[in-house]
This record gives structure tokens, sequence and C-alpha cells, in this order.
């Protein structure tokens, strides 16, 4: 007869439905990220109190405390979500493309996409990324994440022979990635539509890649 180790009994142990408790806290936690994330959309950081977040979320100040450290960690905890979506829509967008210019214009445009459907949170975003506050939300898991991203494409295409130079991949893969943000800006506070930022990615990626090709 076989016998179960804790773990193999673990493994096939049936899962224990949420508490009413557990339930009722995931509940409220979303619906003050619901509130949180239309007022940073209408007032941005600075304007958005925690009080103010609490009332339109229909509770006590407590009660967003009891889920949440600070306004930062509410506000990262939305930004991190759109993190993770947006890797996935750049998973997608990535994977309709061979080569690797087609792949990271195509990358770079599902991200502009993204957010110019929620441009007054992304100028929200924009407006604290460099405060001192804003470290924590760069260096949040979702956001080195779609750095990372850039990076798995680039070492793809040197292995399949597009470009060479693999010494300068880490370097090439931050200077993409910068180049990929500061477009934002165009987006977000000089109206700039997305062909527009289209055609300039376009440039930009072409660029970025001609050292590399050259040296193929």
């Amino acid at each position: 007869m076989k016998h179960l180790s804790p773990s193999d009994v673990a493994g096939v142990a049936p899962q224990r439905a949420p508490t009413r408790r557990a339930l009722a806290k995931q509940q409220t936690r979303a619906k003050v990220l619901a509130a949180a994330r239309l007022l940073f959309s209408e007032v941005g950081y600075e304007g958005a109190t925690i009080r103010d977040i609490a009332a339109a979320a229909g509770m006590s100040t407590g009660a967003v405390f009891a889920n949440f450290d600070d306004k930062s960690d509410l506000f990262g905890d939305i930004m991190s979500a759109d993190a993770e979506e947006l890797l996935e829509v750049m998973r997608d967008a990535a994977g309709k493309a061979q080569r690797i210019e087609d792949q990271l214009l195509r990358v770079m445009m599902a991200g502009y996409n993204f957010y110019g459907a929620r441009l007054p949170l992304a100028r929200a975003a924009f407006g604290v990324a460099w405060s001192p506050e804003g470290r924590i939300l760069r260096n949040q898991p979702g956001n080195v994440a779609l750095h990372d991203f850039f990076t798995e494409l680039l070492e793809a295409a040197v292995e399949r022979g597009e470009l060479a130079g693999a010494g300068e991949l880490q370097l090439r893969s931050e200077m993409t990635f910068d180049v990929y943000l500061s477009n934002f800006v165009r987006l977000i506070y000089q109206d700039w539509n997305v062909e527009r930022l289209e055609v300039r990615a376009r440039d930009q990626i072409r660029m970025l890649l001609a050292g590399a090709r050259a040296a193929a």
C-alpha cells in the first residue's frame, strides 16, 4: 500500500471555498480600487485623497487603510494590474509578427493604444513616476516584466540570427524601452495621435537596430 506524503495529501485535498469574511474583503478592495481608479483619472494622483477615495467607494477611511497601506500602495495596485494586462496584450501583438522590427513596433503600438484609451490615468501615472513615491511604482514586478519582455524579444532575434552583438543586448534593450516610454510624453501631453506615433516609433526602431544589423 502506497503511503502519501504530506505534500501528496495537500495536492489532492479539496480546495476550501473562501469564507464570507474573505469574500467581503475582496469586494471591499474591488470597490476601493474602482473608486480610486476613477478619481486618479479625474483629478490626478496629487488631487485624490484617501478621504475622497473612501467617500467615492461609500466607506470609511478606516476601511481603505484596512486594505492598503497608503495612497501610493493603492495607486501601485492599479498600475500593477494594468501592467499585467498590458503584458498579455503585448505578447499577443508580438506573436503576430515574425521579424524583430515588426515585433517591437507592434509591441510599442499595443502600449500606446492601451493607454490611449485611458489617457487621464496614464497622465496620473507619468505625473508620479519620477517623484520619490514613483520609485516604488517603477520597480513593481509588473513594470519590470514589461521591460524584460523587450529584452526577451531581442534575445530571440539574436538566437534566430537576425541581430548580432549579443554583448550589447542589455544596453540595446534599455535604450529601446526608454524610447518606448519617451513617446508617451507626446501621446499624453502633446496630443499626438497613435498614427503619428507609429511613424516615429518605426523610424526609432530602425535606428536602434541599425548597428546590430550592420554587424550581422
